[in-house]
């Protein structure tokens, strides 16, 4: 049997999981007292860091509380044990003309721990790519943070959407039973309701996923049911591409837009991801159905918006001003789509935010709140952690609905990847669940120049 490895962390590994020690197995832990000195000068604040640094330490501390004796070590959930070095292990150790910083006397503690224990793996942990190549060209063995990884291969993830060639669609139609249109809720699927067994060599579509058939006119079903003996039961669409269906004076573009506020528009859908490049059209869609069902059907109280503010180039620094005035030039998606919206007839947006039917809210003051009666689009998902993405969807309540959009190709946050962040997350758990649905867009319909960047560039 191999014996159990050394795993030092930097300190971004606890504050990106604050649950990291729980993660280890049988595998000894040591922290450098660097790394508590940095989380010390971050504790403060009320930002989505700050919690992550306070729930560590709270962490910590009930590790060391229980301890006897920490030279010993602390149990760990796993099996392992959690020493806490305290002596800078000899910064004598590092080449010549490296500094005393941080980083380095991080890669201090693992070269001397590699020579105490030459018959063990070493490795250092971290999130900082310059900091894992620097000990890498020192000859020390290191990883990235992996225990949050949603999925090693993003092909897997569901795109909502399945197209079936002409041979496995005859296969199908063989075992095609048509059992005629139940009542549906409102908006809801309706039309020809076909079942059909499902073939073995295929994998079973994920619920309110749609089945494209064979044909040059991209006819859509929505899969609604999924039975144990593979029948997959299947719906017509509403056609939102006819001017008869606009929503708010929207009308679909593509097959993708229709299947996306086919999920939009049915009640009975409590959250709906779309992930797509710039310009496929998510956030339009996303107003137009919600204003439709908050401000014509009175299905939800309110619209609300909110998303991680995390700029794309160099920061701009604080904005002076109310929290919404702070948060303009954050969403200027949102006012953008929202003038488009609501046209010249509308005295205009502020009068609109103003009487609270559209809100708009910064994610970090969502904790402890509830949204019932809600339509809640979250933008730019891509960038909130999963620990973010189960804050503000543990936060709805009832008769609401949570719409999540973003674009895994455009992440600005840093030790966030399209393998680690929220939006990944939440497609990947809910992608079966009978109140949630999930579309990947495709095509972009801003213009065509914007179709041609998103080619070309």
């Amino acid at each position: 049997m191999n014996p159990s490895k050394i795993y030092i962390l930097d300190t971004n590994v606890l504050i990106h999981d604050p649950t990291a020690l729980q993660h280890f197995d049988e595998h000894d832990v040591v922290l450098p007292i660097v790394v508590l000195e940095e989380m010390d000068k971050v504790k403060k604040g009320f930002d989505e860091l700050a919690h992550n640094v306070r729930e560590a330490s709270r962490q910590l501390d009930a590790l060391s509380e229980a301890c006897e004796d920490l030279s010993q070590g602390c149990p760990l959930p796993g099996g392992g044990r959690l020493f806490f070095e305290l002596n800078h292990r000899a910064l004598e150790l590092l080449p010549k003309g490296l500094s005393a910083s941080n980083d380095n006397r991080i890669i201090a503690v693992t070269i001397a721990l590699q020579q105490e224990h030459p018959d063990r793996q070493v490795i250092l942990v971290s999130k900082d790519i310059n900091l894992r190549i620097k000990a890498r060209a020192l000859g020390m063995r290191t990883e990235d943070y992996r225990s949050d990884i949603v999925v090693n291969d993003l092909s897997v993830l569901p795109s909502g959407k399945l197209r079936l060639d002409d041979a496995q669609w005859s296969a199908m139609a063989e075992t095609l039973e048509n059992i005629g249109t139940p009542a549906e809720p409102h908006d809801g699927p309706h039309g020809n309701h076909f079942v059909v067994v499902w073939p073995q060599e295929l994998p079973l579509p994920t619920q309110h996923s749609f089945v494209v058939l064979p044909g040059a006119r991209e006819v859509a079903m929505r899969c609604t049911e999924l039975s144990s003996d593979r029948k997959v039961h299947l719906q017509d669409l509403t056609s939102y591409r006819h001017e008869r269906h606009s929503v708010w004076g929207i009308q679909a573009r593509n097959l993708e837009q229709n299947m996306a506020m086919n999920l939009l528009m049915d009640d009975t859908i409590d959250l709906v991801a779309m992930m797509g490049q710039a310009g496929t059209g998510k956030t339009m869609l996303a107003l137009a159905c919600g204003l439709q069902q908050t401000l014509e059907r009175n299905i939800y109280d309110r619209i609300l918006v909110t998303r991680a503010t995390v700029p794309m180039g160099q920061d701009i620094g604080f904005l002076p001003g109310s929290e919404r005035e702070k948060l303009g030039p954050w969403m200027g998606a949102i006012t953008d789509n929202l003038a488009i919206l609501l046209g010249e007839e509308n005295s205009g947006i502020a009068d609109i935010l103003s009487q609270h039917r559209i809100e708009i809210a910064a994610l970090t003051f969502t904790r402890g709140r509830t949204f019932t009666r809600t339509w809640l689009i979250v933008d730019e998902a891509q960038n909130m952690t999963q620990h973010q993405m189960k804050t503000i969807v543990t936060r709805m309540g009832e008769g609401s609905k949570i719409l999540i959009l973003g674009n895994n190709a455009q992440i600005d946050t840093p030790y966030l990847t399209a393998h680690t962040n929220g939006l990944t997350r939440v497609v990947q758990q809910f992608a079966n669940w009978e109140h949630a649905g999930h579309i990947a867009l495709k095509a972009s319909e801003r213009s065509r120049l914007a179709a041609r960047a998103v080619e070309v560039l």
